[in-house]
C-alpha cells in the first residue's frame, strides 16, 4: 500500500487479515516521490528505472503487516456471503 491510506494502521492490518497476505506499506508521499524521480530522470541525475527504484527503496523504510486472525476473517466473510446470497 502507498499513499494516504497507508497511514491508517488499522486499515493496513485489516487488509492483511482479510486477504490472508502480508501487506507492505511504502512511501506515504508516493506521488511526490515518483514526480521527483521523473524530474531526476529528465535532468540526467538518474539514468534508468532501476536506478530510480533503487533510490526510492533506499530513501523510505517500508512497514510490513502480517495477517492474523485469518480464520475469524474467513468465517465473517462466509457469514456475509450466506446472509447476502453472494456467491
Amino acid at each position: 500500500m502507498i499513499g494516504g491510506g497507508a497511514q491508517n494502521r488499522v486499515l493496513c492490518q485489516f487488509t492483511a487479515n482479510a486477504t490472508g497476505l502480508p501487506v507492505l506499506v511504502g512511501p506515504i508521499e508516493a506521488t511526490a516521490a515518483g514526480n521527483i524521480m521523473i524530474q531526476a530522470l529528465a535532468s540526467g541525475d538518474v539514468r534508468s528505472l532501476a536506478e530510480m527504484r533503487n533510490d526510492i527503496r533506499n530513501s523510505f523504510r517500508p512497514v510490513s503487516y502480517d495477517p492474523c486472525e485469518v480464520e475469524a476473517w474467513e468465517s465473517a466473510y462466509l457469514r456475509y456471503r450466506k446472509l447476502t446470497g453472494v456467491g
